[in-house]
């Protein structure tokens, strides 16, 4: 074999190398970058629906903990009932978009209840009620962290979704943004829950 066949092959083989393996190379690890990156998001999500769920199972206790003291406040109940089961539903068949304004409603109506709470101080003297906020504003803390790792890695795959190359490779793939986990405006503090058990007692003699 000549030199001049010995240069043309290997300029054949440059030319292969740096327009079908090279890209070829890059489209399989901006894929499976994508891939990974979802798994995390899904994965993550998960953990923000086991607190999500410990919070749908412990409210309920807590209402029957102060319903019986507080039989003005129907209204409030009806408002945690409705979301309860809106949320319910849509944990069912939802998307996370879906789950996400659900469980923001769910917890704007359990803030709701907390403020009202507080007109009736005596209640969280009584030890099952306090135990029940106890475990309610440990669970508000776990959902506030899982909700924090869950947007962060919303925000790693969203980079990839927009970022040169891996965006050419998620417009052909069908991988779109994904929404943060954002608490509803206003109510971004909510809900809080206060153990504060002093009782006012009156001084007068």
């Amino acid at each position: 074999m000549g030199n001049k066949t010995l240069v043309v092959v290997g300029v054949l083989a440059a030319i292969f190398l740096f327009a079908v393996i090279i890209p070829g190379c890059a489209v399989v690890g901006s894929y499976n970058g994508l891939v990974g990156s979802e798994q995390s998001v899904e994965s993550q999500w998960g953990k923000v629906e086991t607190q999500l769920q410990r919070r749908f199972d412990l409210v309920p206790n807590l209402i029957a903990a102060v319903q019986g003291s507080m039989t003005q406040e129907q209204a409030v109940f009806g408002e945690i009932a409705q979301a309860r089961t809106h949320y319910a539903d849509v944990e069912k068949t939802g998307t996370t978009e879906e789950k996400v304004q659900a469980a923001n409603r769910y917890e704007s109506a359990i803030a709701r209840l907390l403020v009202v709470m507080e007109n009736y101080p005596t209640l969280k003297s009584i030890d099952a009620v306090h135990d029940l906020m106890v475990q309610l504003e440990g669970t508000e803390n776990r959902i506030s962290t899982e909700r924090t790792r869950y947007n962060d890695e919303v925000e790693i795959y969203n980079n990839k979704v927009k970022k040169f190359p891996s965006s050419i490779v998620a417009s052909f793939t069908g991988f779109e943004k994904k929404a943060y986990f954002k608490a509803d405006e206003g109510a971004q503090e909510a809900p809080k829950v206060e153990l504060n058990t002093n009782v006012p007692t009156n001084t007068t003699r």
